[in-house]
């Protein structure tokens, strides 16, 4: 296997493997590209996206700074926004549905490192040469997700459809379809009904004889 296929298969891997090194090479680089464009440069910030991603939808829109491990790793959906730094690990893979919100400085983490500390020091790989090790797995974010500041997301968690992950949540473990969770680490608080319609809340809403 190469080193690639260990980390997608969430094997042991080098993460400084010179065939890793390249693919994040380019990664970063990307990234940098992106970050120094005007909000204003949308054709030059698609291009980049493009090169980047594995595969994006339409109306995919990052604020920035991105900062991306692999970027090939990662698929995105329709209407995608995410705000200022967005932090995407994907060593291993990285699946984001449709119409999904990032909040700022929001992180998916997939990658992970041994408990013992004499063990996330060094291994030996087959040519007899010292690395230190690490694994990753997968993450999958569901259709109309809303994540809010400041929420990190581990390896090896899928979020469901429509749910709510409040400010500052640490998520360890799946969250189900069309609940708020929060918390370190992200529980679910409760459902989302019908009763959080925006149509039981008229004083959100302008008034249009006031403002004639």
């Amino acid at each position: 296997m190469t080193e690639e296929e260990k980390e997608l298969a969430g094997k042991i891997y080098n993460p400084r493997h010179p065939q890793l090194r390249a693919i994040k090479g380019i990664a970063h680089d990307l990234c940098m590209d992106f970050n120094k464009t005007y909000e204003g440069e949308t054709q030059k910030r698609e291009e980049i996206l493009c090169k980047l991603l594995k595969s994006k939808g339409k109306n995919v829109f990052f604020q920035g700074p991105i900062f991306f491990n692999y970027g090939c790793h990662t698929s995105i959906g329709d209407g995608f926004f995410g705000n200022y730094n967005t932090c995407i690990q994907d060593d291993a893979l990285v699946t984001i549905g449709n119409y999904v919100m990032f909040g700022p400085n929001c992180t998916l983490a997939t990658p992970y490192h041994p408990l013992i500390d004499s063990e996330r020091r060094y291994m030996t790989d087959e040519n007899g040469e010292l690395f230190g090790p690490c694994m990753a797995s997968p993450i999958v974010i569901g259709n109309d997700v809303w994540f809010g500041a400041n929420v990190t997301v581990c390896g090896g968690v899928t979020i469901g459809d429509g749910t709510v992950i409040g400010a500052g949540s640490v998520v360890t473990r799946d969250i189900p379809d069309h609940v708020v969770a929060a918390g370190v680490p992200c529980r679910v608080i409760r459902q989302i009904t019908e009763k959080d319609s925006l149509k039981h809340k008229p004083w959100l809403f302008p008034d249009d004889e006031d403002d004639a």
